[in-house]
């Protein structure tokens, strides 16, 4: 529907651009919608577009309409009409916690697909915001005034090191982290660093986790990671753990705005069903 992505848009131009339309012809089915309802349903400025009141009262028909067309469909035909449900999670948490977490929900759900997206956080809470994920795994602060926790989860971190490595001998060891500096995992590595008094801030940065694991496994220094990275790869070679005692707490949000579909209320029933141990 045009006027709902002109709306989580906030923008005709970006609307049009996302749609492949052209913008004239987004501007012109939005007065048309406009006079045909009799209202206006967008404050127009420099800045984008915002809801009226009653464009606001739309909206939320608009979402209704096309959930209940969604759950239409797959209850006609639940093979073509397949329900889906999009999650996003940072790299780190994504690799550690969602494939048995999907597999264990699909076991149970086996009509609802499931779909992985991986970005870093501040993407990802954009996608949540505009609809183009249904929810999200995060560890830190999340934006509590458009997105709500529905359950958390903690993670069991490590300190992992090559086998070769002794802290008090070698010295200061390379901090080996994720390039998002938002990364949990990566203020971690860095604050145990600073923990155990080494002031020498040498940082190796990788975009993902098998570079992080592979740089550790060839002596290049220190990260901290989920321990469950470790339960899943019995082929890593070389590395050393120590246990850290704070674990990681990572929350699953939704937005705040958005209407939760029959997937997704399922979704969040499984999740807090859950033993810490998935």
């Amino acid at each position: 529907m045009i006027f709902k992505h002109v709306a989580d848009l906030h923008s005709i131009s970006k609307a049009a651009e996302k749609l492949g339309y052209v913008q004239s012809n987004v501007s012109q089915r939005i007065k048309i919608l406009e006079d045909e309802l009799g209202a206006r349903l967008l404050i127009r400025s420099n800045r984008g577009v915002k809801l009226t009141e009653e464009g606001t009262t739309l909206y939320k028909y608009a979402e209704d309409i096309l959930k209940l067309m969604q759950d239409a469909k797959s209850a006609i035909d639940k093979n073509k009409w397949r329900e889906y449900l999009v999650i996003g999670a940072t790299q780190t948490v994504s690799a550690a916690l969602l494939p048995k977490l999907f597999l264990l929900f699909m076991k149970e759900n086996n009509d609802i697909g499931m779909s992985m997206k991986t970005q870093d956080k501040q993407q990802l809470q954009e996608m949540l915001f505009y609809g183009e994920i249904d929810g999200m795994f995060v560890n830190g602060l999340f934006d509590e005034e458009r997105f709500e926790s529905v359950h958390s989860l903690t993670e069991d971190i490590v300190i992992l090191s090559h086998q070769d490595f002794k802290f008090e001998e070698d010295g200061c060891p390379t901090r080996i982290v994720n390039s998002d500096t938002t990364c949990t995992y990566r203020n971690k590595t860095i604050e145990v660093a600073k923990d155990k008094g080494y002031t020498d801030p040498r940082i190796i940065e990788f975009d993902t986790l098998e570079s992080i694991l592979n740089a550790v496994e060839s002596g290049m220094g220190m990260s901290v990671v989920p321990k469950r990275i470790l339960d899943n790869r019995k082929t890593i070679q070389g590395i050393i753990q120590s246990d850290l005692s704070t674990p990681v707490r990572i929350e699953s949000i939704v937005s705040l705005k958005r209407k939760r579909s029959k997937s997704l209320q399922k979704f969040i029933r499984f999740i807090k069903s859950l033993s810490l141990n998935v």
